[in-house]
């Protein structure tokens, strides 16, 4: 399962506790109580405007409007206390709170529209965002995965890294990759890369194939984008593509310039280095023969730990980068899902809970004893 962050309800779809009514209530009766206890040459009635002003803060546009109203109603009460209200000095403060009222209700009703089409704006931008980056299934044959997205990009839930899965013949298929660059053409490079990584699920190409397929189509949509951001001819994806098998305790994997995964068995976690790993993705036309596989062992129980370099290169204040296998060895154990909230939410100390890089992790196990559901 993908853990992401929900979006906060904004102000104006929030629910808010009628309770909270009693605060401009309770002011504009004591405004009124102390009004019958001073003498005329003091007003206190001016300070009736707060009563809108404090609701709008945590209410709708009906709910202001009603507290300004009953403020002005206040107000006149207070005019025909002391003196009546067709003196002008009592005439100006009806009209001036009155106008004020107004004004705070209409801001209200205004905010609140906006806030509703920015909701809006943001649903369509999680549901594209999704599209692009769907969800990895929780299961895939004897595979438990859980996986986590830690976007540097405020209101974003994706950026340049990506991770995706399919299914082939005898395997489950993985990619996870972090595009250079950020901002929009990142997640555009992902979503390209994700798109010729799943286009080519059908084909079952080996390892290595697929590596160069996934850069010549990088390669090919960089050449053609006409686009004016960094020189395409500078770009590149750092990627790893991994085989695990349905039939034998096994996996193969092609590094592209990619951070190592970690397995982690029998509580002591080791480092799944290879030996020459490939240029980053889409550096140049290239073909199979450019790529190695590396085969390890993955056996029942293990826990086999995907990530991008966000996750490595956080840094707290002091500048140290997060010690992924030092925290990673100190984690109590559990399933594949915890593992990755544990190091989310043991990153984000880490950083003091800032994110200056998009971060994916992706952590698989072999369980063929848990049942489906």
């Amino acid at each position: 399962m993908r853990d992401r962050h929900a979006p906060a309800h904004p102000a104006g779809s929030r629910r808010w506790n009628k309770a909270l009514l009693a605060i401009p209530l309770g002011l504009i009766l004591a405004i009124v109580l102390a009004e019958f206890q001073t003498p005329e040459n003091i007003h206190l009635g001016p300070f009736l405007v707060a009563a809108p002003a404090i609701t709008a803060s945590f209410a709708g546009p009906m709910a202001t409007g009603a507290i300004g109203a009953l403020a002005v109603a206040a107000q006149v009460a207070i005019a025909h206390l002391h003196g009546g209200l067709m003196t002008a000095n009592h005439q100006a403060q009806v009209g001036t709170l009155l106008l004020i009222s107004a004004l705070v209700t209409a801001f209200r009703f205004a905010a609140d529209r906006h806030q509703r089409k920015l909701t809006q704006v943001r649903s369509v931008a999680v549901a594209a965002q999704e599209v692009l980056l769907r969800p990895l299934p929780d299961r895939m044959g004897t595979l438990r995965i859980a996986s986590v997205y830690l976007a540097a990009e405020k209101e974003a839930q994706i950026g340049g890294d990506l991770y995706a899965a399919v299914v082939t013949k005898d395997a489950a298929r993985l990619v996870i990759g972090d595009v250079r660059g950020k901002g929009l053409s990142a997640v555009g490079d992902a979503a390209a890369l994700i798109g010729a990584f799943r286009g080519s699920a059908y084909r079952n190409l080996p390892l290595t194939a697929l590596a160069a397929h996934l850069g010549n189509a990088m390669r090919w949509n960089w050449d053609h984008s006409g686009r004016s951001g960094p020189d395409p001819h500078e770009s590149f994806v750092t990627a790893l593509a991994l085989d695990v098998y349905d039939d034998r305790p096994l996996a193969t994997m092609v590094s592209c310039g990619h951070p190592p995964p970690l397995l982690l068995r029998g509580g002591k976690v080791r480092t799944l280095e290879v030996g020459e790993p490939a240029l980053p993705l889409g550096l140049a036309m290239s073909s199979a023969g450019d790529y190695e596989t590396e085969t390890f062992d993955f056996e029942d129980g293990d826990l086999l730990l995907l990530h991008t370099d966000g996750l490595i290169e956080a840094r707290n204040a002091a500048g140290d980068f997060y010690p992924l296998v030092d925290r990673v060895a100190a984690w109590p154990g559990g399933d594949p899902r915890s593992l990755t909230r544990y190091l989310q939410d043991d990153m984000l100390r880490h950083t003091g809970g800032h994110v200056n890089d998009d971060a994916a992790i992706v952590v698989i196990a072999r369980c063929p004893d848990v049942p489906d559901g």
